[in-house]
């Protein structure tokens, strides 16, 4: 049986040229319409975020050995992996796209630029109700999650004169890295809290009431990392009362359904999980997942493993 290998995009397909030509490399976008027969497929890279959900395929890919995923997180998956299965995923590629992201929405948020443009709409020259604005020089920022995008972050940040902290699940003084541990001594001070954990039971509610309520009244929350990582009735009690704002990439639920309470808040600036895709990452998710594809034919260790 020739060994094929699913990815999620046509896109993708001149990146795998150099892949052994015995192999036969077919797009898998849909689940109601697969390719060809899933026997075979040994190498899958699935949609990016599940989006759509292509997980149910699992128990119908008998000869699966390895899945690379293009996302740095990995969550969604682990838990639902077989037996005899590789996870691999895309960590390092995301840092430019993510802490850009990032930056756009820190001084979009600062400026009031979801307030202009809801002003333009509505052909309204707001010069005297919506300034003066905020600068980001000077503002106290709490960076939570220390990995590569984390770094990539505090780099776009320092032109910027901004007062950082950096925490990471653990201390680690000699970096001047802050523990989780330490959150309740550090968000009273915070004008901006960044999250970029990954999600697991520790991360998870990590920004409960309790943590929330710590904050000082105007902080700004960018959370980049996931959903779950923020209790969202608690935040969205924050929010709805005006003492806080929000720049959100990610939500709980997510996708967050039309009539969720969270689109209809001026304070909230809300984007569907886009941090990370770009036209650039596209393209360095197809290279890695090339390279893992002629890795995994050789049978060299394969780059990126998480289970």
């Amino acid at each position: 049986m020739r060994t094929k290998i699913w990815i999620p995009h046509k896109a993708g397909l001149p990146y795998f040229d150099a892949v052994a030509a015995d192999v036969a490399i077919e797009v898998a976008d849909d689940p109601a319409t697969l390719p060809s027969d899933p026997d075979g497929v040994e190498f899958w890279v699935p949609t990016f975020l599940g989006q759509p959900d292509l997980r149910g395929l699992l128990p119908v890919l008998p000869d699966l050995r390895v899945i690379q995923l293009p996302s740095a997180g990995s969550d969604a998956w682990s838990e639902v992996i077989p037996p005899g299965v590789v996870l691999t995923d895309a960590r390092g590629l995301h840092d430019a796209a993510t802490s850009e992201w990032v930056m756009s929405a820190i001084l979009a948020s600062l400026r009031s630029f979801p307030a202009f443009h809801r002003a333009q709409q509505a052909h309204e020259w707001a010069h005297d109700r919506l300034t003066p604005t905020r600068e980001l020089r000077g503002r106290r920022v709490l960076v939570v999650g220390a990995g590569n995008i984390g770094t990539a972050l505090a780099h776009r940040l320092a032109p910027f004169d901004v007062d950082l902290t950096l925490v990471a699940r653990t201390a680690r003084p000699e970096q001047a890295i802050h523990g989780v541990a330490e959150l309740p001594e550090l968000l009273p001070t915070a004008d901006i809290v960044v999250l970029l954990v990954p999600l697991t039971e520790h991360t998870r509610g990590l920004l409960n009431a309790r943590m929330l309520a710590a904050l000082p009244d105007g902080a700004l929350i960018v959370n980049a990392a996931r959903g779950p990582v923020i209790d969202t009735a608690a935040l969205y009690a924050e929010l709805a009362g005006g003492r806080l704002e929000a720049a959100l990439d990610v939500t709980d639920p997510e996708p967050l359904p039309p009539g969720h309470p969270l689109w209809d808040l001026p304070n909230v600036l809300l984007t569907p999980h886009v941090g990370a895709i770009t036209d650039s990452m596209r393209g360095r998710v197809y290279e890695l997942a090339a390279a893992q594809a002629r890795r995994y034919l050789a049978g060299e260790p394969l780059l990126n493993r998480v289970a």
